[in-house]
């Protein structure tokens, strides 16, 4: 008996481990979205990281070896990446080729995605972890945001801005923080899933997090 559940975990496991590797191979080969394996959990426990830093804020949802200039859309690196790291999550390099980001804690989140389909504003895929949500946008420059975020009297602080240099952990992975998934999922079988202009989203997160009643902490 030990050793049929032994084996049915380790079939399990396995399963895990192929999803992983199928969902990089999409990012990558299909989306050209460039994408590398972040840092697994510490042996001592998941909510560690694996990195030298004892005090990690992101355990599991950043990139260490290698470093984020190592993303690519080579499908023969990523089937070697997550053949020998089958656990490592994937870590996306955002800007360029691929979409950036607009991320906030996921209780506003939930809130500020409401009043955006009721205002009737389209989104893309957006990636939920158990602590914050992130709206996949169109590559902005750090000038653009600039000026966007100059033009606003009021920006919460708890949005982040996830652009040319930055990354963003992507489904399936297991990170310190727990799973990460999609709140709103890609459509299947699409060649490279649409995402809005950040000057819509920012526009619409902004106007939905400062009305009465829907409110960000500053995480």
């Amino acid at each position: 008996m030990r050793e049929i559940l032994g084996r049915r975990r380790r079939l399990l496991r396995g399963d895990g481990k192929s999803e992983l590797i199928s969902a990089a191979l999409t990012y990558a080969t299909q989306w050209r979205w460039p994408v590398l394996p972040g840092v697994t959990a510490h042996p001592q426990g998941r909510s560690r990281c694996g990195c030298p830093d004892p005090e990690c804020t992101v355990p599991g949802a950043h990139p260490f070896d290698p470093g984020l200039l190592a993303a690519t859309t080579d499908e023969r690196m990523v089937r070697w990446w997550w053949t020998n790291r089958p656990a490592a999550p994937i870590i996306l390099a955002t800007g360029g080729p691929a979409p950036c980001a607009v991320s906030l804690p996921a209780l506003p989140a939930a809130h500020a995605l409401s009043a955006l389909d009721r205002m009737g504003m389209r989104l893309g895929p957006v990636v939920a972890s158990p602590s914050r949500w992130a709206i996949l946008v169109k590559p902005y420059s750090m000038e653009q945001l600039g000026e966007l975020l100059y033009a606003k009297d009021f920006v919460p602080g708890s949005l982040r801005f996830h652009g040319e240099g930055g990354y963003l952990a992507l489904p399936p992975s297991e990170t310190g923080q727990g799973a990460i998934g999609w709140q709103r999922a890609p459509l299947p079988g699409s060649a490279s899933p649409w995402v809005p202009d950040v000057e819509a989203v920012v526009d619409a997160v902004v106007e939905a997090l400062t009305r009465t009643g829907v409110s960000a902490p500053e995480l």
